[in-house]
């Protein structure tokens, strides 16, 4: 992997960089763009391999058109090899071929990568086809230093469904059987104070903050796993750079805005308000 060179004297030394590869969204809110906020926001350089094209807004998803493989292997490689990453985040992969694809361009990279198992979007929509499950199981989550499924998301890849939080560890053991090093199973969708279970089997850590009364959440799973990259690439370790990432989604969240007829997004910006 390419390293940067030193700066010239006198010249700042870059931040460290994260890159996200998932899928446009239209209307700002999630995937590749709530990414790149999210990590402006922390302080890191973000880069992109965009992996499909959707037409949204606060309504739902009208439309959605996914890459070529070579196109998404080209952006990866020219990326890669040249600038090098710090991190890497995993979204909206639409395809069995995709995914195929981006779990070989991963497997073997020094470097942590964040898998948020897209299925479906905040608004019920699915961006990720149905037959490409298993490549997911067996090719992408044995690459992820940390998987962040919902509870959906969990139910779809493992069948275990969460009715509640004395749920979280089952969904997390089977989550790990498909080889991430670390499961952080969102309890978002429960009902009570918003509580996730992050663990590698051996170490437990429970995630809780108070749900805030805002519809206007579009993109929380994109913008927690951009920050959870971002932090790894800033130097935390897992437990720590999920805590700060829960802390800066909990947030974004609070500070959510509406936009549009439908659901509205968080707020990446929360902190400079």
């Amino acid at each position: 992997m390419a390293t940067s060179p030193a700066p010239p004297p006198g010249t700042r030394a870059a931040p460290p960089r994260v890159l996200t590869v998932a899928g446009s969204d239209s209307g700002g809110g999630a995937g590749i763009q709530a990414d790149l906020k999210t990590m402006l926001a922390l302080g890191v350089h973000g880069m992109s391999v965009i992996t499909a094209v959707t037409a949204q807004n606060s309504l739902g998803v009208s439309g959605a058109w996914e890459l070529p493989a070579e196109a998404v292997r080209a952006q990866f490689r020219d990326v890669v090899d040249d600038i090098g990453v710090g991190a890497v985040k995993t979204g909206m992969l639409a395809s069995a071929e995709l995914v195929e694809t981006v779990a070989g361009l991963l497997a073997g990279l020094p470097a942590p990568v964040v898998v948020d198992p897209v299925g479906v979007s905040k608004h019920g929509d699915a961006l990720l086809a149905a037959e490409a499950l298993d490549s997911v199981r067996t090719r992408l989550l044995p690459v992820a230093t940390v998987a962040t499924p919902n509870l959906d998301e969990v139910a779809q890849l493992t069948g275990v469904k969460v009715a509640a939080e004395r749920d979280l560890r089952r969904a997390a053991d089977a989550i790990l059987a498909f080889g991430p090093r670390w499961a952080l199973i969102k309890g978002g969708h429960l009902d009570g104070d918003a509580v996730d279970l992050l663990t590698d089997g051996t170490e437990e850590h429970w995630l809780r903050a108070a749900r805030h009364p805002n519809r206007h959440t579009h993109g929380t799973g994109c913008t927690l796993a951009a920050a959870i990259a971002s932090y790894l690439a800033l130097g935390a370790e897992v437990p720590g750079a999920v805590a700060a990432a829960k802390e800066y989604v909990t947030g974004a969240i609070a500070a959510g805005f509406p936009l549009g007829g439908g659901i509205g997004p968080v707020d990446h910006g929360w902190r400079w308000r």
